[in-house]
C-alpha cells in the first residue's frame, strides 16, 4: 500500500460491545490506526497508556483513533479492563488476512503469554478521504515511533499544507 492510495477495507467489534468501520470514518482531517501486538505486550501497554494521555491532542486536531490488535474477544476485554486507555476505541479479531492486506508483519508466540499468532505494530495515518498519507510498519515491538512527534507531523502537514510522500 502506497501513501495516497486508498486503504483496505476494515470492519472489527470494539470491546465496548460496537462496530468500527473505516468506510464509517468521517474525521474533520484523518484517522489514526494503531496496530498493536496484543494483551500480552508491555511495549504496547505503554504505548497506548501513552495514547490515552494525548487523545485529547489528537481529537483537537481532528484525528479519530483507533487501536487494533489480533487478540481474541476475551483477551481485548482484559486490556480494556486492565490497562488505563479507557477512552480509546479498541477493536479486535483483525484477521491474518486483513493484517496482511494491510502490510503488518505476523509473528507466532514464543511463550505461553502470547498468541499463536500475532501481528507487529503498526501505525497508519489515513487521509478524511481514505487514502494512506502516511505509515510505520515494524517487524519487532521496540522503537516505536514518538505520539509527541507525530502531533508535531501533523501540525506541520497541516500548516505547510505537507503532501504525502513515499508513492512514487
Amino acid at each position: 500500500m502506497k501513501p495516497t492510495e486508498k486503504v483496505p477495507h476494515l470492519e472489527l467489534d470494539l470491546i465496548n460491545d460496537t462496530q468500527w468501520s473505516m468506510a464509517k470514518q468521517n474525521p474533520e482531517k484523518y484517522t489514526l490506526i494503531l496496530f498493536y501486538r496484543g494483551y500480552h505486550c508491555p511495549v504496547c501497554k505503554k504505548q497506548l497508556e501513552s495514547l490515552k494521555d494525548k487523545l485529547t491532542d489528537f481529537v483537537d486536531r481532528g484525528v479519530n483513533v483507533i487501536a487494533i490488535s489480533m487478540d481474541t474477544e476475551e483477551r481485548a476485554k482484559k486490556t480494556g479492563d486492565e490497562w488505563d486507555i479507557e477512552s480509546i476505541p479498541v477493536g479486535y479479531n483483525l484477521t491474518k488476512e486483513q493484517a496482511q492486506e494491510w502490510g503488518l508483519y505476523l509473528s507466532e508466540g514464543i511463550s505461553e503469554k502470547e498468541p499463536e499468532l500475532f501481528s507487529e505494530p503498526g501505525l497508519f495515518l489515513i487521509k478524511k478521504d481514505g487514502t494512506l498519507y502516511g505509515s510505520t510498519v515494524q517487524t519487532m515491538p521496540f522503537a516505536r515511533p514518538q505520539l509527541d512527534d507525530l502531533l508535531k507531523a501533523i501540525d506541520f502537514i497541516e500548516d505547510k499544507g505537507y503532501p504525502a510522500r513515499g508513492g512514487a
